[in-house]
């Protein structure tokens, strides 16, 4: 059921379970995959969060730090990007490595993980929205109504032309990094009381209770990068771009959060940032933005605080969708989320799963939210922290479960000892995230600002758990039930290209002899 004239890919069969090739070169991809970051939302409301809730005045170490481990995760994770080409990335990385039942099971905490990080955005933009309008236009509107036309707008995007997406993204997040430069600059130049201060950078400052979970919330901030080889399929020369995509996306958030980190901490001073941290919340930024650049650069900045946060959905939802794409394609998922649109080559069935359980979530968070306007209990405290965290949770498991997958790979394939200094930085990235994981289902509690009884601590951890399980079911009744569709995950479409080959030979009639 080929399109004929090559112009649109429309159906789930043979060559057409590719995505189309070519879409986005470099710079699309590193814009597409950093929009992800949000880099204003996280200046504004994780850095603050930060400096509160954990207290630790050495947060810009801190970033430089995961920086390093992150580098480290890269080098392997970007090697194995030159030899499998899937927009199912990490389930797909995981069955190369370990197995096609691990790799289903990846499968499911990657689409969970990554749908409840998108949804939760959903919350606190349309708690923003709803303050604008109050604000500005007099108007009380539930916050859900905002959230509700953002699905609508993003799954538009979604289904058009991924390159349409990725200029999209690259305006929005262009203007939100000037806008955190323009003040990281104010900041260094105009400092408060204790001046140009480096304490923020003596391992001094990372002493205490909070560490842990201040690791879980730092994470999160560079959260976006690994999302590089669900591209793959539509970049130009994916052997090379996906590789310089990661690391260029690695090294430029470690650099960039650091020098906000510190710029927020020399604004206020390292003596006062914690306690001005939890005076002021996410406020925090704005309020030393408008006493340095003027009560004007600082409402506009919070517009592109509001606009940082559609990017960030949209480039969720275009990873969501391909993983979707990639799960109906091998047949993890119904095959008809294999397809794509015709004439844009996107994953429009994906793209409208995903729109579909967006909406689902919000109108369960909102129908149970007795007060929606201008209540921040229900979108930001409860969809935006407790879906944040759980997605959070599931990518770091993701990171750390790809690190041994990327070391079993080459050493099946004999390429160990050529591959030594590639292994032992995945060896090491997967200790430190393995660290983090730890800490993370220790301390969730903290993270969702709820007591140490709390039924939750455990319940939504339970969620990345359950995902897994029912992930690894799904892979063994395959095993069992389809040998043949168990034996493709993680194959994408190359699995059918060696069929194509494989049936192509069958048919050939035998060489004759003599």
């Amino acid at each position: 059921m080929s399109a004929g004239n090559g112009t649109g890919i429309s159906t789930y069969k043979g060559e057409e379970r590719a995505l189309r090739a070519g879409r986005i070169g470099l710079g699309g991809l590193l814009l597409s995959v950093l929009a992800a970051s949000a880099p204003l939302l996280v200046v504004a409301g994780v850095m603050p969060t930060t400096y509160a809730v954990m207290g630790i005045v050495g947060q810009p170490l801190l970033f430089v730090l995961l920086g390093v481990a992150l580098l480290l995760f890269s080098v392997g994770y970007a090697e194995m990007s030159r030899h499998v080409h899937n927009a199912g990335a990490f389930y797909a990385y995981i069955a190369r490595g370990l197995g096609p039942t691990a790799g289903a099971g990846a499968s499911v905490v990657a689409l969970v993980a990554y749908s409840a990080m998108q949804v939760g955005i959903y919350g606190i933009f349309g708690f923003e929205i709803s303050g604008l309008a109050d604000r500005h236009l007099g108007l009380l509107v539930p916050w859900w109504i905002p959230s509700l036309a953002a699905v609508a707008v993003v799954g538009v995007l979604g289904w058009l032309k991924i390159d349409l997406s990725a200029k999209v993204l690259g305006v929005l997040l262009a203007v939100e990094v000037v806008m955190v430069v323009i003040f990281d600059v104010a900041a260094i130049g105009s400092p408060g009381p204790e001046g140009l201060s480096l304490q923020a950078f003596d391992p001094g400052t990372l002493a205490g209770a909070g560490l842990g979970t201040a690791l879980c919330f730092a994470f999160a901030s560079f959260v976006g990068f690994e999302q590089a080889p669900v591209y793959a399929e539509e970049t130009r020369r994916p052997q090379v771009v996906v590789a310089r995509a990661m690391f260029l996306a690695v090294g430029f958030a470690a650099l960039f959060l650091a020098l906000s980190s510190w710029a927020l901490n020399v604004a206020s001073g390292p003596s006062r940032i914690v306690e001005d941290a939890r005076t002021q919340s996410a406020g925090l930024l704005f309020a030393l933005a408008e006493g340095r650049l003027g009560t004007g650069f600082a409402e506009i900045m919070h517009l592109f605080f509001v606009t940082g946060m559609f990017a960030a959905m949209l480039s969720f939802h275009n990873v969501v969708a391909r993983y979707a794409f990639a799960m109906g394609r091998e047949g993890l998922l119904p095959s008809s989320l294999g397809r794509t649109t015709r004439g844009s080559g996107a994953p429009g069935t994906g793209s409208l799963l995903q729109s579909a359980v967006s909406v689902a979530v919000i109108v369960v968070f909102a129908a149970t939210d007795g007060r929606p306007t201008g209540d921040p209990t229900a979108p930001v405290l409860r969809l935006f922290t407790w879906m944040g965290n759980v997605g959070a949770l599931g990518v770091i498991t993701l990171m750390a479960v790809a690190s041994v997958a990327v070391i079993v790979f080459f050493a099946r394939r004999g390429a160990a000892r050529a591959q030594a200094h590639r292994l032992a930085c995945s060896a090491v990235a997967c200790a430190a995230l393995v660290t983090i994981v730890v800490y993370t289902v220790k301390d969730f509690d903290v993270l969702l600002g709820a007591g140490p009884g709390s039924a939750l601590r455990w319940a939504l951890p339970g969620i990345i758990g359950l995902a897994a399980v029912v992930g690894l079911v799904h892979g063994l009744v395959l095993r069992s039930v389809r040998p043949a569709a168990h034996r493709r995950i993680g194959l994408g479409n190359e699995a059918f290209q060696l069929e194509r080959t494989a049936t192509a030979g069958a048919a050939r009639p035998p060489a004759p002899r003599g």
